[in-house]
């Protein structure tokens, strides 16, 4: 058995072919497995290889003139999901709201850094970074289109009876689940995941939610979903208000390294989640 890991935004490799990235991020990941398996007190030499479901060609930005990540340089559409991300995140009163709809994107992205105690430079190259990845995921058929088909060729083809998808990879893999209602996961761990992103992300789902509701894709047995504390990215953290998600944890990773695919897979509450499966052919009733 094999496990299928969908990553999220910032994993493109330059200078390789999606193959070769494919190969060489799941070695960098695998060992990440491993160390929370450890963490977590569980055997790790019976854990499956992992396989990266690699699209991150597909859905990168152009390269930017800037030196550094620049909130001027971005589209309106870009400039729309940074808003409603910043809205989100930062969960302003009605006075504030009002004010920060109008305001420079800058002015808003500082808000958010006060608001959250983090240095503006690490909120503003957050923010360019995936302003830039879900606007082409969402709003460029073709981007669109390509990625699905990438993340659901790759889980048709190792059959995986786990697949883990972290950030902007979640919203692919249930996108790709639901287009392809014959690929069927026992098991599907979303971590950090924004697919509940009011605006930016959720209303913007194929299938459309419905009464402010997603559904499950048809052969997904079992749902984890695992969201930092503070991670910026898993906006709302509780997925399970907008989606039938079995399982619900907070797993704090850092201040700093609070959204990276391999702090979550180093985390001891995803080995937790997946090792049922891994070890035992049966679904558990519940995960603890």
């Amino acid at each position: 058995m094999t496990i299928v890991a969908v990553h999220g935004i910032g994993n493109h490799l330059s200078g390789r072919s999606p193959e070769q990235a494919a190969t060489e991020l799941a070695g960098q990941w695998q060992l990440k497995l491993q160390h929370g398996f450890k963490a977590a007190g569980l055997d790790d030499h019976r854990l499956p290889a992992l396989h990266a479901a690699y699209y991150a060609h597909h859905t990168r930005a152009a390269e930017r003139q800037a030196v550094g990540p620049d909130v001027l340089a971005l589209d309106e559409r870009e400039q729309s999901v940074v808003i409603d991300w910043a809205l989100a995140l930062g969960s302003p009163t009605i006075q504030e709201r009002q004010g920060l709809i109008t305001a420079p994107l800058r002015q808003v992205l500082s808000w958010v850094s006060q608001r959250r105690n983090l240095p503006i430079g690490t909120v503003i190259r957050l923010a360019v970074q995936l302003a830039g990845e879900v606007r082409r995921y969402l709003h460029v058929p073709q981007v669109r289109a390509a990625a699905l088909s990438t993340v659901a060729e790759s889980i048709r083809r190792v059959r995986p009876r786990v697949v883990l998808a972290h950030s902007l990879g979640s919203v692919v893999a249930y996108e790709a689940l639901h287009a392809h209602p014959e690929l069927t996961v026992d098991c599907f761990v979303t971590l950090g995941s924004p697919l509940g992103l009011p605006s930016g992300i959720f209303d913007h789902l194929v299938p459309a939610p419905i009464a402010d509701r997603g559904a499950r894709p048809a052969g997904v047995r079992y749902w984890a979903n695992l969201a930092d504390t503070g991670d910026l990215v898993a906006i709302p953290h509780r997925l399970g208000d907008r989606f039938p998600v079995d399982q619900h944890a907070d797993t704090p990773i850092g201040r700093i390294d609070f959204h990276t695919f391999g702090a979550y897979l180093s985390s001891p509450l995803t080995a937790a989640a997946i090792s049922p499966f891994v070890r035992n052919p049966t679904v558990p009733d519940q995960i603890a």
